[in-house]
């Protein structure tokens, strides 16, 4: 009968509790209540037998000393204390079946109760019926099965020794700035999921604590400011509304977001960022000021190590703010020797949602430069090129659990990758937090 069944290994729902209910109150056996939901008649059973409610019998005019064998018991006198003048038989005294050494406390249990279905609902004499009694009542049923749902996915389902080694492996890597995804990406022979770990971290049972999970940490609501070019005149045919017609008629073309990165207050240096966005590669270079020339300085260090057909072919679409250190976008397009080398693009005012790649990957920079708090004069290029080493070893969810590093190899040309200078990271060796820089910045 369970084989003909097709199961559809679901947990029961307040509908099905209640389907059960009423087929029981109408007699209905085990099995048709199965077939009507789909299940197998064990799993009816065991779900009635585990959801009863029990009722104790009708005390009323109850005889707490009724014993099982008063029907046929005459004895007489057993307690000797009345013994001259009392006459009635013992089992119509409240006191003497402490004395009787055949005292049997009156069984109030129901053999039918045993068997299927279980439960009296359907039974004609419940009314009558002096014995204890088991009813299945859907919500109450439905109520308790949440109530351990819910007691069953609280706690620590581990061991000590398996807590300690969790401990010992997550910890360190996020105090190296590591989130939780780049650490079960890398560890494999971890197999609990992201939000666990989080749950962990969260309840106290590891090293760790929420300050050191940087998203648990709010996000300021951004200060607005006015653009510092004066010259509109340079946004003729550069638009965002210009860069969407260019990409609906090159859909395949590679696009790069260009952004800079400020230090904190009184620092003179800061970062130029250029993301790769099928990649999410990131490269930054340290620039000494914020004007356009330092800019122009580094397309014309790449153009020269890289050729002006390269360039176009690694970088042949730029989108950008309308920042005043991108005000000369005719010096940017073209090559020394007047080739037309890259297209600039300028995204609408306060709209940098409309570069969101390269504004996402700048929390990494984030990590170990802290926004406000970090000043980047004492940095050398060399340490902005173990910065973005150790940024783009990290492997990352939206990649499906790939590195930039990992995609750059397969997309971007070697020449590029070999002119950035950069350092492929092992997984438990990457660092994401100021310790990195630890004696380069002023935090």
């Amino acid at each position: 009968m369970a084989k003909k069944i097709q199961t559809n290994q679901k947990h029961m729902t307040q509908d099905d509790r209640v389907t059960i209910e009423k087929c029981l109150d109408a007699k209905t056996t085990l099995c048709h209540i199965a077939q009507e939901l789909g299940k197998d008649p064990t799993t009816i059973a065991k779900e009635i037998k585990k959801r009863r409610t029990f009722q104790q019998h009708n005390t009323f005019n109850d005889k707490p000393n009724r014993c099982a064998l008063a029907p046929s018991c005459h004895r007489k006198n057993l307690c000797e204390i009345f013994a001259p003048i009392c006459k009635k038989e013992c089992k119509y005294c409240p006191r003497c079946h402490k004395h009787c050494p055949d005292f049997i406390p009156y069984d109030y249990h129901c053999k039918l109760t045993d068997k299927a279905p279980y439960v009296c609902n359907g039974c004609q004499k419940k009314a009558q019926c002096r014995l204890d009694k088991y009813f299945y009542r859907a919500t109450k049923a439905q109520k308790e099965y949440k109530t351990i749902l819910s007691e069953s996915r609280t706690g620590i389902n581990l061991s000590e020794e398996e807590l300690t080694l969790l401990d010992e492996t997550i910890s360190p890597l996020v105090l190296q700035g590591q989130s939780v995804y780049m650490i079960l990406q890398n560890h494999p022979e971890i197999t609990l999921c992201e939000k666990t770990i989080y749950n962990y971290i969260d309840s106290g049972v590891l090293s760790v604590g929420n300050l050191e999970l940087p998203k648990k940490v709010k996000y300021k609501v951004r200060k607005s400011h006015e653009t510092t070019i004066d010259d509109s005149g340079i946004f003729v045919g550069r638009t965002y509304k210009d860069f969407l017609a260019f990409i609906k008629e090159n859909h395949d073309i590679r696009i790069i977001e260009m952004d800079t990165v400020l230090g904190c207050e009184g620092s003179k240096k800061l970062l130029l960022t250029l993301h790769f966005g099928e990649t999410n590669f990131m490269m930054a270079y340290l620039l000494d000021s914020k004007e356009a020339r330092g800019i122009e300085a580094v397309f014309d260090s790449i153009n020269s190590a890289l050729g002006t057909p390269l360039f176009y072919k690694s970088m042949p679409v730029i989108l950008t703010d309308r920042g005043g250190e991108f005000r000369h976008p005719d010096t940017l397009e073209c090559s020394v020797d007047n080739l037309i080398r890259t297209s600039v693009f300028y995204c609408d005012p306060m709209s940098s949602w409309q570069k969101p790649h390269c504004e996402k990957n700048h929390e990494y920079i984030r990590k170990i430069c802290p926004q406000g708090k970090t000043s980047f004069d004492r940095l050398t290029q060399e340490d902005v090129n173990l910065m973005m080493s150790h940024i783009n070893s990290s492997c990352r969810e939206s990649l499906g659990g790939l590195t930039p590093f990992a995609l750059a190899k397969l997309m971007l040309p070697k020449e590029l990758l070999s002119f950035f200078n950069l350092t492929e990271i092992p997984p438990d060796d990457i660092i994401l937090t100021p310790k990195l820089l630890k004696g380069k910045i002023e935090v």
